[in-house]
């Protein structure tokens, strides 16, 4: 199992949002599970291509991911993933 984690901006699209554990292989497993359990988080979190969008950045194990078009990052040894929405503004 691999905990996942959202930092709190996602609160405000997804209010009852919280850590929880996957049991997956690839990221892309983990992204379909969070999906049964917040539905349209996939659609915010990528865009109509399937990639993740800009302003998103997915960490496991503190490091950044690799494949943001298809999400293949093996999670084989890992335990934690962070999903980030980056703010911007000025």
């Amino acid at each position: 199992m691999i905990k996942v984690e959202f930092t709190p901006a996602l609160k405000r699209f997804f209010p009852n949002i919280q850590a929880q554990e996957v049991e997956a292989t690839t990221l892309e497993e983990a992204m379909q599970q969070l999906e049964e359990n917040y539905p349209g988080i996939n659609t915010y979190l990528r865009d109509e291509t399937g990639q993740l969008r800009k302003h998103i950045n997915i960490f496991v194990d503190q490091e950044l991911v690799r494949d943001r078009q298809h999400l293949a990052d093996t999670l084989e040894g890992k335990r934690e993933i962070l999903i980030f929405q980056a703010l911007s503004g000025g």
